[in-house]
């Protein structure tokens, strides 16, 4: 439990938080969840809100931020489920989804009811997912609606993700898609000071 940019974790008292797992800033932890060893669950500069009986596993990281244009928080309704390892970075999971092992959902994605996302799978930046859609193990979800590609189509795949802009949705930087260098070092210096602000976050629990 970690007290940063002045904001401090709520968890209610039906929750279990294990003592490995690391609750940062401004993060809403509903009735019955589990947060279980190793988790992450970070505000960053805007919230993260976890609703009823969801289950965030082993080593996993749910991390918001306020970098860009508009504030990302990550919010998962009810009895939504987030496997081990699975990351989930600004992005909006509504009731009873499940995020299997190792899957990934970036900014600004969202997903519908029901939604899944397989094994290792990742839903990209934007992506919209209907309800009950299924993203199938090692595929990539982009779009709205979200259209599934597999990781063989490198063409589509990388035109894909050009269109996204990512480095715009996730860090608010803009470079040319072909100046990777730039492009990397900008990302790199908006997340150092970002990430400064960590140096005064405080241990309460």
């Amino acid at each position: 439990m970690i007290r940063h940019r002045g904001a401090e974790p709520r968890v209610h008292p039906t929750a279990f938080v294990a003592h490995s797992a690391a609750l940062v800033g401004d993060v809403r932890i509903g009735p019955r969840v589990r947060v279980m060893y190793g988790a992450v669950v970070d505000a960053e500069g805007s919230h993260v809100e976890v609703s009823e009986a969801c289950i965030i596993s082993e080593n996993a990281v749910l991390r918001a931020t306020a970098v860009g244009a508009t504030a990302q928080p990550v919010v998962l309704g009810d009895h939504v489920f987030v496997g081990p390892h699975a990351t989930l970075l600004g992005c909006r999971i509504e009731r009873c989804c499940y995020v299997a092992t190792g899957a990934t959902v970036l900014h600004g994605a969202r997903l519908g009811a029901g939604a899944v996302v397989a094994v290792g799978a990742l839903a990209h930046a934007g992506a919209v997912l209907t309800s009950e859609m299924f993203v199938p193990p090692m595929t990539i979800a982009v779009g709205d609606p979200a259209e599934v590609l597999t990781p063989d189509r490198t063409d589509d795949v990388a035109e894909a993700i050009k269109s996204v802009n990512f480095a715009a949705v996730a860090f608010g930087v803009s470079h040319e898609w072909s100046d990777r260098i730039a492009r990397y070092e900008r990302v790199t210096e908006v997340r150092v000071e970002e990430y400064s602000a960590h140096i005064d976050d405080e241990l309460i629990a």
